[in-house]
């Protein structure tokens, strides 16, 4: 089992920025790949961005590439997602996710294991 709890998330106007974290726990020495997703209010659940095991490949969702950046700190068990130029269509629930093997990796339902999510909420 894997347990993810995210946190960061929160108000803010457009143009700002913020940075969620996601804390891993468990088999994490098991995870085959992490991924943050988000789902706005009426909307299906959306692949945002994807890390791979080793951390040295990430594959980011046109609506935020060169906004988002998604990074890690092994050490901590920690992903992070750091949110910039944030707009008002990035308010969501965002997801923490882990798979332990692979697949469709822009499919939620690979994903076994999920955090609580966080809410984002962009004020224009």
């Amino acid at each position: 089992q894997v347990q993810l709890v995210e946190s960061g998330g929160g108000l803010v106007q457009a143009g700002g920025s913020l940075r969620l974290s996601c804390a891993a726990s468990g088999r994490t020495a098991s995870i085959y790949q992490m991924a943050w997703f988000r789902q706005a209010p009426g909307k299906e659940r959306e692949f945002i961005v994807g890390i791979n095991r080793l951390g040295d490949s990430t594959d980011y969702a046109v609506s935020v590439k060169g906004r988002f950046t998604i990074s890690r700190d092994v050490a901590k068990n920690t992903l992070y997602l750091q949110m910039n130029n944030l707009e008002p269509e990035d308010t969501a629930d965002y997801y923490c996710a882990a798979r332990l093997n692979g697949g469709d990796y822009l499919a939620a339902e690979t994903y076994a294991y999920w955090g609580q999510g966080t809410q984002v909420t962009v004020s224009s």
